[in-house]
């Protein structure tokens, strides 16, 4: 027993037994889960889900990053689409929805397509965790890529784009349909980048007359 003692008091750690940071972490996942799925991805707040968890705001910036770094740990994503922003306007814009469709298959086959489809089955019956996803996409990935090619109708172009990637990615991951599921990558990039390709900068105005 005083051996024990002795080994706490020189700074051991009980086993089992977790960190304070830990616990802050844990606490602001379980916040953010709850805040994100209440308010949507833009209505959630940083200081919100700080108050929510009882800790400071800063520790989300301490543990997480940003709100964009929160939400990609708190559902389980595999990568933050807004680190993908920079490396996919990276190149020739009008190769912008081939190198997204490519860089998409690459992350969800890296992963087994696990983690995308657990998250939609997890929320798929879920009406405001769907919006809490959807508005992720749209405002995250799209409307930011969009942004930065200063193209009209923005907010359209980055919900039709959302539209395309997690349609893409339920009919090969959740509901396999095939032959998509098994296809190879060159296959489904030249099938879908080109219409992806539409949204982001080709023209989506109503044909006249119409």
């Amino acid at each position: 027993m005083r051996s024990e003692g002795v080994e706490q008091r020189r700074g051991g750690k009980r086993r089992g037994r977790r960190s304070s940071g830990e616990d802050t972490r844990n606490a602001l996942l379980t916040a953010a889960r709850e805040v994100f799925i209440e308010q949507g991805f833009e209505g959630a707040t940083v200081r919100g889900i700080a108050a929510r968890a009882g800790v400071d705001p800063a520790m989300v910036h301490h543990w997480f990053g940003n709100k964009e770094g929160l939400f990609t740990a708190a559902v389980s994503l595999p990568v933050n689409p807004a680190q993908l922003v920079p490396q996919l306007l990276a190149g020739d814009p009008e190769q912008l929805g081939e190198r997204i469709v490519r860089r998409f298959l690459t992350v969800w086959d890296e992963h087994g397509g696990g983690e995308f489809t657990a998250l939609v089955r997890s929320i798929a019956t879920h009406h405001d965790a769907v919006r809490m996803l959807r508005d992720f996409i749209k405002t995250v990935l799209f409307g930011r890529l969009i942004g930065e090619l200063r193209m009209d109708r923005g907010e359209l172009r980055a919900a039709l784009c959302g539209s395309q990637i997690v349609g893409l990615g339920m009919a090969r991951y959740v509901i396999e349909l095939e032959p998509l599921a098994s296809a190879d990558h060159d296959t489904v990039v030249a099938a879908v980048a080109p219409a992806l390709q539409r949204y982001l900068t080709g023209d989506i105005s109503a044909p006249p007359g119409a």
